[in-house]
């Protein structure tokens, strides 16, 4: 193998599939990056056998050929040379870098070592709007769980309900939903909030569109010339829309500046109780509260003025309602709630609202 290829491109690229490979495996290979240079195109690739980055990156290609090689010597040593043109080439299991003054050979392992890459079954296929897809995984992910002990609640359930493709997240204390296109295909995926995590980093400015591309045990997800392919999670989400009031006793609406500068200053008072503060919304005086004890510190009333349907009193974890309101792109938020022990719901105002965000009341 014989090319020539950006610094800038070439070290883009050991960035985003570097991160897959971990020292952490028993497999040496894992700790590799594959480099295989076909069509003038140089095409890198690192897996460690649940997930798989891949990118193609735009070579003078001279001699086409393959080798893997070392992915945190390469990428840091890559990432020291200067912005000029970088020469490659292979030697049987050692390749050769030349970046101007820069000489260095990094000893490899054999391209016939390396796993095979996923091969994925196109059985249904949505394009999303990059921002959307980028901002439905921020606004879901914060409520997935981190307990292994129940793996389904550590991914995102993507699919389709009424012909709208939705995401939704839960650790079993919160939930998070997001509507996100229409469409007719039937889709069925719990994805790893790992694999989103990772996806979220490989994504840039000059990407407008995600394809994802579905099997029955896999998901490939397309951002220009990247591709990252993740095993499912096996198992049946939770059916959370049975956790949703359709309906609720007080509902408050208010900005959402006011309500998260209320929520900030009542938490410095609740670190002692586990983040508990309490709401209480009065209809006449038009506000809503949110009281905190600290028994070493004091305690903290915060009010604002706000739109009240009916008196209402609710304990909530502040951090979590800290986290719903950071979601919520909307300048006024809608707060239901029925009494200290039904679920609370928090939503963009207006109608339809794409997005909501279930809390569990704290008992107290």
């Amino acid at each position: 193998m014989k090319l020539t290829v950006t610094q800038e491109n070439l070290n883009r690229a050991l960035q985003v599939v570097g991160r897959v490979a971990s020292g952490k495996t028993p497999l040496p290979i894992l700790n590799n990056i594959l480099f295989r240079a076909s069509n003038n195109r140089l095409f890198l690739a690192a897996t460690n056998l649940e997930l798989a980055i891949t990118q193609h990156v735009g070579s003078k290609i001279e001699k086409e050929g393959s080798i893997t090689v070392p992915a945190k010597l390469m990428s840091e040593f890559v990432s020291n040379l200067p912005k000029d043109n970088v020469e490659l080439e292979t030697d049987g299991t050692k390749m050769q870098i030349i970046c101007g003054a820069y000489k260095s050979t990094i000893n490899g392992m054999a391209p016939d070592e390396f796993p095979e890459l996923p091969a994925i079954e196109e059985k249904q296929t949505i394009t999303l709007p990059l921002a959307d897809f980028k901002r439905a995984i921020q606004q879901t992910s914060v409520v997935a769980s981190a307990d292994d002990t129940r793996p389904i609640l550590t991914g995102i359930f993507c699919h389709t309900h009424d012909g709208d493709l939705f995401f939704a997240g839960t650790d079993g204390y919160r939930l998070a939903e997001r509507k996100l296109a229409k469409t007719t295909q039937q889709i069925s995926a719990v994805i790893p909030v790992s694999t989103l995590s990772d996806v979220l980093r490989v994504m840039n400015d000059d990407m407008s569109e995600a394809k994802l591309v579905f099997d029955d045990n896999q998901v490939r997800i397309l951002l220009d010339d990247i591709e990252v392919t993740s095993r499912l999670i096996d198992g049946q989400f939770p059916n959370y829309r049975e956790l949703i009031p359709k309906s609720s006793d007080s509902t408050v609406e208010l900005p959402r500046d006011e309500f998260t500068r209320i929520t900030k200053v009542a938490s410095l008072f609740a670190r002692e109780s586990g983040g508990s503060v309490t709401l209480n919304a009065s209809q006449d005086g038009g506000k809503i509260n949110i009281h905190s004890v600290a028994s070493q510190l004091g305690e903290n009333t915060s009010e604002a003025e706000a739109s009240v349907s009916a008196d209402g009193q609710v304990t909530l974890n502040s951090r979590y309602l800290l986290e719903a309101l950071n979601c919520i792109d909307s300048k006024q938020i809608v707060f239901r709630f029925s009494g200290k022990l039904a679920p609370c719901v928090l939503t963009a105002s207006g109608e339809s609202p794409n997005y909501q965000h279930i809390i569990m009341p704290l008992k107290s």
